[in-house]
């Protein structure tokens, strides 16, 4: 057995996390349990071979030192990095944080591991930040800022006990949940080990390359167990790319979370000397119960991170003139024919979807100016939208902030910087090319039309659609590819909150296609979310059930259009098959 081993244990609320330090100072998160459970005890030697870094960091030039390369864990980097310090506090609000420093004796990269616990919310929220202490640039592959090992202690046939619940997520099949025995993805137990490092080499995974971070996916999983006595469920706070990883370690089993990567996203981080990098932020929960029990806290979570807005306590009823209505094809007898029926039924926002801004009935490679259509409304926009407003409604528009046309005159009046590019030429996608945030003219472009809208125009309501997807991002002013994409999605990220900050009683729904960005990196800013643009409504069922996974029910936006073709009952159905809340 080995000695001289120590404990961190830290109880945050209703949770028990435990951190082991091995006799060469290694650190591992190998423990989390809520606080009624018992303490599984096991041999300091075992703890250890079933163990997993702080941080999964993997560095240019240093490779792995077990394992096949789609694996993220048994880097060099991370088995390097010793414990320096900890430090536990809980702030006045009730606020429970952990900091542990660790430091890599080779390169002098220092990384800061952050938990945090809300009150007694049941959920852990993890970040990390590195640091480059060196003298010289290193060049960071993976930064996995959550990693637990020995999930499964006390559960040694993880292969028969416990099964994988991961969430697919596509346009018309939002946030369905499918389950899955380890066998069926290609993991099972293959007997005792003599290798150096033991354990299989098979893991299982989900990662999404791109803007659309949920096109396939929900950046989310669980593990359960077969009994229903136990279940963690996690999820990756990105609005573009992301991986996490499922995996054995003999008989244990491991989970790793975090942002892109190089193998999976083209991502490699550049940092000089002094520089530092945060990574994604990610969550977990741990309950005793079966896979339902894990969402009540995650919702309570969701719910505390979140940029508060009254929207979501008032929870008006929203009239949109696009679905089985308009189709993007507004004028003002059109308009003014629906807002007297849109009064009938109650509803306190009236928003005018796409077309609003288009001379032409084909505009999609045209947009980007954002300005009032001139054809289309015959005594101006302004007055159609102050009319909306003079009959106690809020009006609202449509627009896509984060594309340009092929074929717009913004192509010509923003720099060519302030574009998406691959080796000098601008990334196209659909007739569209795709903006970068990081840019100031971007910035200032956006602003001057969103304040004028807001300011002059009686807007009080923004529907901020989406309907590209890039996927390995812009190499302009970045190390890589995928590393000019984390930047521009966090810089997109700033640009939405900063409008709350200028209007902070403006309602800006997100919309992707649908739902194809149903993440809490998003949904922690915007007061609304579309959740798909299914129109059946029978079908859309389904998609009610499972939305409220994924996002609280007040800020899930659904479709409901009952229909003169329908039938009674059919019509009858609309509402309550449509409504998560």
């Amino acid at each position: 057995m080995l000695e001289s081993a120590e404990w961190i244990r830290w109880a945050p609320g209703s949770l028990k996390l435990d951190f082991l330090i091995d006799p060469d100072r290694h650190i591992y998160l190998n423990n989390v349990r809520p606080a009624k459970s018992k303490t599984i005890v096991h041999e300091i030697d075992k703890e250890i071979e079933h163990a997993l870094p702080l941080t999964q960091v993997r560095l240019l030039g240093e490779g792995s030192i077990f394992g096949t390369s789609e694996r993220q864990v048994y880097s060099a980097t991370s088995s390097r990095l010793v414990y320096v310090s900890h430090e536990e506090l809980t702030t006045s609000d009730g606020i429970h944080i952990l900091e542990i420093l660790t430091r890599d004796p080779i390169t002098k990269i220092e990384i800061l591991n952050r938990y945090t616990v809300f009150g007694n919310i049941p959920v852990v929220r993890s970040t990390a930040v590195v640091t480059n202490l060196g003298c010289k640039d290193i060049f960071l592959e993976t930064f996995a800022s959550l990693s637990i090992g020995f999930l499964n202690r006390g559960f040694e046939e993880w292969f028969n006990d416990y099964q994988v619940v991961v969430a697919n997520s596509s346009n018309f099949r939002e946030a369905q949940w499918k389950a899955f025995n380890f066998p069926d993805i290609g993991m099972d137990w293959v007997g005792e080990s003599d290798f150096d490092k033991p354990g299989t080499r098979a893991s299982f995974s989900k990662s999404n390359l791109g803007t659309f971070s949920t096109s396939n996916s929900l950046p989310m999983g669980a593990l359960v167990k077969t009994d229903g006595t136990g279940s963690i469920a996690w999820q990756v706070e990105s609005s573009g790319s992301w991986h996490w990883e499922l995996g054995n370690i003999v008989s244990g089993l491991y989970l790793i979370a975090g942002g892109p990567n190089d193998q999976n996203h083209q991502w490699t981080k550049k940092l000089s000397p002094r520089e530092t990098f945060t990574g994604v932020t990610t969550a977990f929960t741990i309950t005793e119960g079966p896979l339902s029990s894990v969402f009540p806290p995650l919702t309570q979570y969701r719910r505390h991170i979140r940029r508060q807005h009254v929207d979501n306590e008032n929870l008006p009823i929203i009239f949109n003139d696009y679905m089985n209505c308009l189709k993007g094809d507004p004028t003002t007898d059109k308009v003014a024919a629906l807002i007297e029926p849109a009064l009938r039924c109650g509803a306190e926002y009236f928003v005018i979807d796409a077309g609003w801004y288009a001379n032409e009935p084909s505009w999609w490679n045209t947009v980007g100016e954002w300005k009032p259509s001139t054809t289309r409304f015959v005594d101006g926009l302004k007055t159609l939208l102050k009319d909306i407003r003079d009959r106690g409604m809020i009006p609202g528009l449509w627009m896509e902030p984060e594309v340009v046309g092929v074929m717009s005159p913004i192509v010509d009046e923003l720099p060519s910087e302030a574009f998406f590019q691959r080796r000098g030429v601008r990334v196209v996608e659909q007739s569209r090319y795709q903006l970068d945030f990081r840019h100031a003219a971007v910035i200032t472009h956006l602003n001057a039309i969103v304040d004028d809208l807001i300011n002059n125009y009686y807007v009080g309501y923004l529907k901020l659609d989406y309907n590209i997807d890039v996927t390995h991002g812009t190499d302009i002013n970045a190390s890589s590819p995928g590393d000019g994409m984390l930047e521009h999605r966090r810089a997109y990220m700033a640009w939405v909150n900063s409008i709350f900050d200028r209007h902070p009683d403006i309602v800006l729904e997100t919309c992707s296609s649908g739902a194809c960005r149903l993440d809490y990196e998003m949904l922690s800013t915007h007061s609304i979310q579309s959740t798909s643009d299914l129109q059946d409504p029978v079908l859309y069922a389904a998609l009610a059930a499972g939305v409220p996974t994924a996002v609280t029910p007040e800020q899930s936006a659904s479709w409901s259009y009952p229909q003169p073709n329908y039938s009674d009952d059919l019509n009858a159905y609309c509402m309550p098959a449509t409504t998560n809340n």
